[in-house]
């Protein structure tokens, strides 16, 4: 074979691998997401292709009623049952034609995450896409928790009476001491740090037990193995991630300064030095008996003098266990932390929330406000 032969072919394998590639990594997620909407949030980038590329191979079989004569029926969805057996299960009863459809539509649509116990009204006339939708529809005899970012769990304890679900708070902190099995992997002290900030719907009936495994199941999700990764990139193994997360969700106000904090204490962990965490004082002196708030503001000069092993002004390294709930933007923002030189940060003086970072603790001091 002639040389310039060889070359013409290598170019032309080439150009069709360049071309598949980008099949891959744009044209497929694309037009998945015009056909069925953007997909969930908590897939990492392979999941999203791998999902997407799934739902277009099922082509028709979403939208297409498995009997567009079906009557309608009652399907009860058990408490802690897993999506795959849910679609199994619809499967089997003659409401869909392909439990594997049903599955990777909700994955894609991050529905498995919310899809609740109960008894539901569907039909052999719905379509997948419907059927996965309407057992998002709740009961106004439902109750639902929702757990706001930076929270500890003595915050989520108090907003139980008004959730609707009848668990006494006393009775959630001491459940909440012991953690359920289905996050004992991580080793946690408790469940401090594991309650995923998220509005939770669920029957009225459920127990605390219930609660906590539903919450903690939600956790292990959006701990995807991207993030686990990238906490190990970083040394840090999820539970060390998780209480570096805490500290950062209760720092970093605005959540596109997150990434910056979380280099700072990354920075500052890397060479030994101490956290000097606000947050971690905060969480040491507890409920404020005269602002009824559980974090106080502003600290004193004698309230970073507090001895307990939560105080980072006086222990080097991370405090024993979490003192927050961290958002998943919290936790993305320490498994991809902005590469800085910053050691030091302070709030801006204008109110905004903001903080000015510096390298050195001269340009630190010089940031103060007049």
């Amino acid at each position: 074979m002639r040389r310039y032969q060889y070359y013409f072919i290598l170019a032309f394998l080439i150009l069709i691998s360049c071309g598949c590639v980008f099949t891959f990594l744009y044209h497929i997620p694309a037009r998945t997401s015009l056909l069925y909407g953007p997909p969930a949030k908590q897939l990492s980038i392979s999941n999203r292709i791998e999902y997407a590329s799934r739902l277009l191979m099922h082509g028709d079989i979403l939208s297409t009623p498995r009997d567009p004569n079906g009557i309608e029926q009652t399907f009860r969805i058990e408490q802690g049952e897993s999506v795959f057996s849910i679609a199994g299960r619809l499967e089997s009863f003659g409401f869909i034609t392909s439990a594997n459809a049903f599955y990777d539509y909700a994955v894609y649509t991050g529905i498995d995450l919310t899809i609740q116990a109960g008894d539901f009204k569907i039909s052999p006339a719905q379509s997948i896409i419907d059927i996965a939708q309407a057992l998002q529809k709740f009961s106004p005899s439902d109750a639902s928790l929702v757990i706001l970012p930076g929270w500890r769990m003595e915050e989520i304890a108090a907003s139980l009476p008004t959730s609707g679900l009848s668990i006494a708070p006393e009775a959630f902190l001491s459940a909440a001491a012991t953690p359920p099995a289905v996050i004992a992997e991580f080793s946690p002290a408790s469940m401090e740090g594991f309650f995923f900030p998220d509005t939770y719907t669920l029957p009225r009936e459920t127990t605390v037990d219930q609660l906590l495994y539903v919450i903690a199941r939600n956790f292990t999700i959006r701990i995807t193995d991207d993030l686990r990764s990238a906490f190990s990139d970083r040394g840090l193994t999820v539970y060390q991630a998780v209480i570096l997360a805490s500290i950062v969700e209760r720092e970093a106000i605005h959540t596109e300064e997150a990434p910056i904090v979380a280099s700072v204490y990354l920075n500052r962990l890397a060479i030994g030095m101490k956290l000097d965490a606000d947050p971690t004082v905060q969480y040491a002196l507890g409920y404020q008996i005269d602002t009824k708030s559980w974090w106080k503001s502003p600290l004193f000069l004698n309230d970073l003098k507090v001895n307990s092993p939560f105080n980072t002004y006086q222990f080097i390294g991370l405090p024993p266990t979490p003192i927050s709930n961290p958002s998943i933007e919290a936790l993305q923002a320490v498994a991809y932390p902005y590469t800085t030189n910053y050691y030091y940060f302070r709030a801006v003086c204008d109110g905004s929330g903001y903080h000015v970072f510096a390298v050195t603790l001269e340009e630190q001091i010089a940031n103060a406000c007049p």
